[in-house]
């Protein structure tokens, strides 16, 4: 069937990257399989993680379908293109109909991503990861996709304004090697197994990363443990805690 606007969104995304002159080092796309159905997993840093995870399985001529809130369905402008590129709506309070949706479609031979950590990290560390994407590989019988981006923050991110500004920032993706999710094996055990091929991806990103912070005002796109001023897990979940009590 024809992407009628799937398509053309993938081309005004790299339209707007080459004007930003986006620094763009993608490795490991080979590990995207060229057909049959796989779920893509990431780690979550940015409002724009969704693209550049597409990018990287462009070069094995692949289209993937997003696992997404539904808020952002209802959007007037973001609803349309979601539902058209046909991403899948995740109402969080009924999460059901999103699993089948998304099962559906890995049996019907589509790529599925999945941000597992739910949430965006605020502290761009690896937060604790939901067993979903594993439950899904292992009914649907298809590989998951272990991947991980860095970079992307420094774009758009959580409590951050946008920077749409040509600032030649660069954004650097590894893709991993496949990861079989056996249906006789606990699905936690293989989410833990999971985490920790997105962390040693992430941390290959983060040492491929030709820049680092250019002053004390330019550290914030750095988590603590590598000597930034990002909030740690911890003061994360402090803040989130005095948000839902006050």
């Amino acid at each position: 069937m024809a992407e009628l606007v799937y398509r053309p969104v993938i081309g005004a995304a790299k339209t707007m990257f080459k004007a930003l002159d986006l620094k763009i080092d993608c490795k490991g796309s080979e590990n995207i399989p060229r057909s049959g159905g796989a779920v893509l997993v990431s780690n979550h840093i940015s409002y724009l993680d969704f693209i550049f995870d597409g990018l990287a399985a462009l070069p094995q001529k692949r289209l993937v379908r997003f696992m997404a809130k539904e808020s952002v369905f209802r959007h007037k402008i973001s609803g349309p293109l979601m539902r058209s590129m046909k991403h899948i709506p995740v109402d969080r309070a009924q999460g059901e109909q999103a699993y089948q949706h998304a099962l559906a479609s890995l049996r019907a031979g589509e790529i599925i991503g999945v941000f597992p950590e739910a949430t965006i990290s605020q502290s761009f560390t690896l937060k604790s990861f939901k067993t979903g994407a594993v439950r899904l590989a292992q009914e649907a019988g298809v590989p998951l996709i272990p991947m991980a981006l860095w970079g992307t923050q420094r774009v758009w991110t959580k409590g951050r304004p946008r920077n749409f500004k040509r600032q030649h920032i660069p954004i650097t993706i590894r893709v991993g090697e496949a990861l079989e999710a056996s249906r006789d094996q606990y699905a936690g055990a293989i989410t833990r197994k999971l985490r920790e091929g997105v962390q040693e991806l992430l941390e290959a990103a983060q040492r491929a990363y030709p820049v680092r912070p250019k002053g004390p005002d330019d550290t914030w796109w750095m988590p603590a443990h590598l000597g930034g001023t990002a909030p740690t897990p911890e003061e994360v979940k402090a803040a989130e805690a005095a948000e839902a009590a006050g």
